[in-house]
């Protein structure tokens, strides 16, 4: 697929670095700590993680602040339908609802995410997005505001579980990247900036899902796409919510640009 396409960045985000920065393969190679405006109100729950080694329970700590701070546990008092729905929406249905289709109504909203925090536009929602003055977009961008519609401060709770992930990311980390798999069928049907024999640069769509265990990307194409990423770049992995809660499995959701990826045959 040709790398000449329509901008696949926006000029508007709410982080620390421009997005022509996170997009680029350059800091894959040299990543720096992402910052999310506007999500200060963490730091009262950091410090009681910090001694906390239990994944579970630093999970079923987080949910309860998000609980409170969101009021999720509220939407039986509401009088209306349309209000017991917006709270009791949270995070975890947009992720499960990522987790059965990324292409919902649930997983515009997480690209959606991505797009106005870190200002990297989907370049694949249903079908191939060419730039914002597409028709596609147009319809990615109705599934966005009608999954957003669905509850209270989505963008918001989004916010500080990728913060939340993150601490846990950086707090006893000893390397910088995580080598992650994607299976995939068609490579046409990615966008290949440049390539040489099994290696090529890639542009990955502005949010993906990656595991770690290398069989089960097989179970999901007959090629298999090897990449190192940067841990500032995964907004969720499995295993950082109580099982009660969230039961992806080996899960990882990547945010996208452009990466220096091997391709693997399978034989």
């Amino acid at each position: 697929m040709s790398a000449h396409r329509s901008s696949h960045l926006s000029a508007i985000n709410l982080s620390n670095l421009p997005p022509w920065l996170i997009a680029s393969h350059h800091y894959n190679e040299n990543p720096q700590r992402i910052q999310i405006q506007g999500t200060q109100s963490l730091s009262k729950l950091l410090p009681r993680l910090d001694g906390i080694s239990d994944l579970q329970m630093c999970g079923a700590l987080f949910h309860d602040f998000m609980d409170v701070t969101f009021q999720l546990h509220q939407w039986q008092r509401e009088d209306s339908p349309n209000s017991r729905k917006s709270l009791k929406n949270s995070y975890l249905r947009f992720l499960r609802g990522w987790l059965f289709d990324s292409n919902s109504i649930e997983g515009a909203v997480l690209k959606g995410w991505v797009e106005s925090r870190l200002g990297l536009l989907p370049t694949f929602h249903r079908t191939t997005v060419d730039g914002i003055h597409s028709e596609d977009y147009f319809r990615y961008l109705v599934d966005r505001m009608r999954g957003a519609a669905r509850t209270s401060a989505i963008l918001s709770q989004l916010d500080l579980l990728y913060e939340y992930v993150q601490y846990l990311l950086h707090r006893n980390a000893r390397t910088t990247h995580q080598t992650l798999y994607r299976g995939i069928n068609e490579l046409e049907d990615h966008i290949i900036l440049k390539k040489n024999g099994n290696s090529c640069l890639m542009r990955l769509n502005n949010l993906n899902s990656f595991t770690a265990d290398f069989e089960r990307a097989w179970e999901f194409g007959s090629r298999v796409l090897q990449t190192k990423v940067p841990l500032t770049k995964i907004f969720f992995l499995s295993g950082v919510l109580p099982r009660s809660l969230f039961k992806g499995e080996d899960e990882y959701l990547v945010i996208g640009g452009d990466y220096d990826v091997n391709i693997l045959i399978g034989g």
